[in-house]
């Protein structure tokens, strides 16, 4: 089992001056350190509008800056939006190639859709559509990624033309495709697809084990990969914060893990908005008792045995890998027996503070990683082997389904165009022909020729 980091760049009111860099600059230090310490994956999403809980609308530009402070490290987009509202399929392509190429070859594509309305209606998105636009934009920019020349598409929601769209990346066919997924039906669609499922619902280990189950019974009877290649992985996230004492671990990562529930909740189900104006942390902090969010519940009900959640007034917060060594271990080992194949950590959240989550990092790199990486490469091999048939048939399942590129097509500049009609194919061709030979008598002679034209 892998691990990786999470950052959606949280930023709770009141923000004072340069708050916004100092986030940006302690997540740059930490991602430089996770990677020394042999952390395998970096994952940072995309959102928009999203005050306080996600500052993270360019998540391309803060993976480059990881890359080259970073060797190893895998550089995951956890996720694109790839409704064509949001990005074209062409940029989202080219965007990832280059990334790809600038970090030699260490990117993760993960796609997703949104719910939230703020970022559904801020850009003209119906709720309705989204899945549809999620499918469209993602197959094009695979199509994009992997075609010499992409020979065009005239789809529902966006139509482009036969281009050769570059660069390419690195990884061939394309990167990983991962989907982000909080219920179980999303979990089925990313099998269906071929896609790894990044799982943003915080649950149990226990709970874990049924949807990979699920996610490996669909992928054997119903794949047909989007991509050219399946990705079949499940990857689950959980709070992190550890230190010796649970008390300690538990006063330095469980307000900053709620506020992630509290605000993710706020944007997505029972808030009440108004753009730079609703203070969310102030809200948090008035109703996080009532809503099962306090540490001060969370201390009240240590435990030997850790739990993604904690229930307590009625309410539901979360706890997850918050605790020690002990506790991180055994309750990882139990998503390792579900068979998850990643555990990705929200350390950035809320008020956490920096050092506490740069020595989180080390403590658990020295303490509690090692005997997963002893045993990853061992499981991963037998996965691999287990599933072999089951990726072999999904991939012989798909069927390239694209147009040809038309015959004769080709890109003429605008000015040939213009020209063609002033003066006609043979004058044109009889430029080129002079401008190649260095004759500026032919090159002023076509210019009277137009010059006359306009005239007439």
């Amino acid at each position: 089992m892998k691990f990786g980091i999470f950052y959606e760049h949280q930023l709770p009111r009141p923000w004072e001056p340069g708050a916004e860099l100092k986030l940006f600059q302690d997540a740059l230090t930490q991602v430089e350190f996770a990677d020394k310490l042999g952390i395998d994956m970096v994952w940072e999403v995309e959102h928009h509008f999203l005050e306080e809980y996600s500052h993270s609308s360019a998540p391309e530009v803060f993976l480059a800056a990881c890359s080259q402070r970073t060797r190893n490290i895998r550089l995951g987009h956890g996720i694109v939006q790839t409704a064509p509202a949001y990005n074209h399929p062409a940029r989202i392509a080219e965007r990832l190639a280059t990334l790809d190429l600038v970090s030699n070859g260490r990117v993760e594509f993960g796609s997703g859709e949104s719910s939230s309305r703020a970022e559904l209606r801020g850009f003209r998105i119906e709720p309705e559509q989204k899945r549809e636009m999620w499918r469209e934009g993602l197959a094009l920019a695979i199509r994009c990624m992997t075609e010499e020349p992409f020979t065009g598409a005239k789809g529902k929601y966006v139509e482009l033309p036969p281009r050769n769209v570059v660069p390419k990346p690195v990884q061939k066919p394309h990167p990983p495709l991962w989907v982000a997924c909080s219920r179980r039906d999303t979990i089925l669609l990313a099998a269906r697809e071929g896609i790894g499922a990044l799982t943003f619902a915080f649950i149990d280990p226990e709970e874990a084990q049924g949807w990979v189950q699920d996610y490996e019974r669909v992928l054997a009877q119903e794949c047909v990969p989007i991509g050219r290649a399946v990705n079949p992985q499940v990857a689950c996230v959980t709070p992190m914060m550890i230190h010796h004492d649970e008390r300690e671990a538990i006063a330095r990562g469980l307000e900053g893990a709620n506020f992630f529930g509290y605000s993710l909740a706020h944007f997505y189900v029972f808030g009440k908005h108004v753009p730079g104006q609703t203070d969310v942390w102030k809200e948090f902090k008035e109703k996080r008792a009532e809503m099962g969010y306090s540490p001060e519940v969370a201390i009240a009900a240590q435990q030997e045995r850790l739990g993604a959640k904690i229930a307590a007034n009625g309410g539901e917060g979360l706890r997850g890998a918050v605790g020690t060594p002990k506790q991180l271990r055994e309750y990882l080992r139990r998503y390792e027996d579900a068979g998850v194949d990643q555990i990705i950590f929200v350390m950035q959240a809320g008020r956490n503070r920096h050092e506490h989550i740069m020595e989180s990092l080390e403590l658990f790199a020295r303490e509690v990683m090692p005997e997963f990486k002893e045993r990853d490469e061992k499981l991963v091999a037998a996965k691999q082997k287990r599933l072999a048939k089951v990726v072999e048939a999904a991939l012989a399942r798909r069927v390239e389904d694209v147009p040809p590129l038309p015959e004769g097509y080709t890109i003429t500049p605008m000015f040939r165009k213009v020209m063609e009609k002033q003066i006609g194919t043979e004058a044109i061709e009889k430029f080129q022909k002079a401008q190649a030979a260095g004759t500026m008598s032919s090159v002023m002679e076509m210019a009277g020729q137009v010059g006359r034209r306009r005239k007439q």
